[in-house]
């Protein structure tokens, strides 16, 4: 009997602490609507509904909470986006459906919290004064006067002209008070289900976003699983295949040298293509490791960028600020959205200046930013330059962002995440 009580005092207790609450949620959410409306407009109506949005996740973070303790219902938080800088990113994270889920939530609360308070007042309040009717009778409470149907003169608890003054009536009263009070648990337990039902649905975890967070890791873990490969690649072609090239020209160019004089002319011939075929085979491996992962990016993004620049036939301004060195993947599509970048503002901007800044705007974000002064005009086409890049950055939830008026300059802004997401 114990526990039923107990259960039955938190429940009732969760429901009128729920009504409050969820009275100033259902206020916040109706001005928030006229607000949004209003503003919707205008160039504020994404960060506004934005910002109502995530007020929203708040307040189902406090009915969570609210759950957990007086309860003992633990409710999980659904998955947060990931944080990521700049206003823009800010706006569309917080228009997700977690957002608007709990926006439902604030205007589906109200109702069922009065649905609660409705189960305490017939259930615990009328059962407790009809219970204890016959001692108000006797101490002349909660009592009417008035006249029956015949006209003789009443004195006791009406319902629809039936007077209940005589203790056997009362009796009966009292009976009706027992029974709504061994009502109560069950109304309040069924009362605080609904609600928390309804707490599952719209402010829980979906089963799909475990599914989404599990794609997620999986993808970051090829990426960098893929950048690590790449790495070893390079090193194996560094410290082998390059290795045992340049022994081989070097073998060449001595016998070259100490070829007779009177050796015939087709194997001196033979010879010396071998060198040259040597030598050029030394500078495309070169160039294939420069591709797969330039070696100067073991050194970090921004001696990379530096390294990068001074071989541009274009004047590059380099401006970077990274106190936190992204991860190794992050680092490679950094370095390669620059160097292509760099690339069409020689080729195809005929730029006589360009700008690189990398820098951490905060959030776990890597900013880079290349401006030409070039023609411009550029843009994404299904399968250039650019658009392989988009396609590189959004493999882990990054953005670029191009401006190329015609006649320029022409701006490329690319968000990366410090870590692979």
């Amino acid at each position: 009997m114990r526990p039923v009580l107990r259960r039955a005092g938190a429940d009732t207790l969760y429901l009128l602490v729920k009504a409050p609450l969820a009275l100033i949620g259902f206020a916040y959410a109706l001005l928030s609507a006229v607000l949004g409306g209003v503003l919707s407009v205008t160039r504020l109506g994404g960060p506004a509904t934005a910002a109502v949005l995530r007020g929203a996740r708040r307040f189902g973070a406090l009915h969570r909470r609210l759950a957990a303790v007086l309860l003992e219902e633990h409710v999980p938080a659904p998955e947060r986006p990931r944080s990521r800088a700049g206003l823009r990113a800010w706006v569309r994270d917080a228009h997700d459906g977690t957002g608007y889920r709990a926006f439902l939530h604030l205007l589906t609360a109200l109702p069922l919290a009065l649905l609660g308070l409705v189960a305490v007042l017939v259930t615990w309040v009328y059962g407790f004064l009809l219970l204890t009717y016959p001692i108000q009778r006797s101490l002349g409470l909660n009592e009417s006067r008035g006249r029956d149907s015949s006209g003789e003169p009443r004195v006791g608890l009406s319902i629809d002209g039936f007077y209940f003054d005589t203790w056997q009536r009362s009796l009966l009263v009292a009976l009706a008070g027992a029974v709504l009070l061994l009502l109560a648990p069950r109304a309040v337990r069924l009362t605080a289900g609904l609600d928390l039902a309804a707490l599952r649905a719209l402010l829980g975890p979906r089963p799909r976003d475990a599914r989404i967070r599990d794609l997620e890791e999986s993808r970051s873990y090829a990426v960098e699983d893929a950048a690590a490969t790449l790495r070893r690649i390079e090193r194996d072609l560094h410290d082998g295949a390059q290795v045992r090239l340049v022994s081989l020209t070097m073998t060449l160019a001595a016998l070259k040298e100490t070829l007779p004089a009177d050796a015939p002319d087709g194997a001196r011939k033979l010879v010396d293509d071998a060198h040259t075929g040597a030598r050029a085979a030394i500078s495309e491996l070169r160039e294939l490791v420069r591709g797969i992962h330039p070696p100067v990016l073991d050194k970090g993004l921004d001696a990379a960028l530096a390294t990068l620049a001074a071989r541009s036939p274009v004047p590059v301004e380099l401006d970077t600020d990274l106190p936190e060195r992204p991860s190794a993947a992050i680092e490679s599509i950094a370095y390669f959205c620059a160097s292509e970048l760099l690339a069409n503002a020689a080729r195809h901007a005929a730029a006589g200046r360009v700008t690189i800044t990398a820098a951490e705007p905060g959030a776990g974000a890597l900013r880079l930013a290349v401006t030409d002064d070039g023609s411009g005009g550029a843009w994404a086409r299904p399968g250039g330059g650019l658009a392989g890049l988009v396609e590189r950055v959004r493999t882990v939830d990054g953005e670029l962002h191009l401006d190329s008026p015609p006649g320029g300059p022409t701006a490329v802004t690319v968000t990366l995440p410090l870590r692979t997401p």
